[in-house]
């Protein structure tokens, strides 16, 4: 068994020491944490808490599929918050993406996230 790095030209590259997801060669991918980048510009995108957590998904859905995976084979979820304000319009959106057979959750209000994010979220998918 030997891990597998993944990395999707369609995700925004990232900010730091790390690849986008690793492939366990156990039938799991993990994904890191995924901040509203547009992948086009580099920078968050504009708007609110939807608009970010829409760029979230797309960004997350990027990744899962470069490595051969797709939300409806998600097994956890981590919701990371700048403010618990946001936790309803966040629910509405995740529900569109992880809403069927939902997968396990933590959501959490941080200090603060990447480049002055709203929203962050990391997954654990099957291949």
């Amino acid at each position: 068994m030997s891990k597998k790095i993944i990395n999707a030209e369609a995700a925004p590259a990232a900010i730091g020491p790390y690849s986008h997801a690793v492939d366990t060669g156990l039938g799991f991918i993990i994904t890191s944490g995924q901040i509203p980048i547009d992948p086009a510009t580099g920078e968050l995108v504009p708007g609110g808490i939807e608009a970010q957590t829409e760029q979230v998904f797309a960004n997350l859905k990027a990744v899962l599929e470069e490595a051969g995976s797709s939300f409806d084979k998600v097994v956890k979820a981590t919701v990371f918050l700048q403010d618990l304000k946001d936790f309803v319009a966040v629910n509405n959106i995740y529900a569109k993406y992880l809403g069927v057979d939902s997968p396990a959750r933590s959501a959490v209000q941080v200090a603060g996230l990447p480049k002055g994010s709203l929203v962050e979220i990391e997954v654990i998918a099957l291949k």
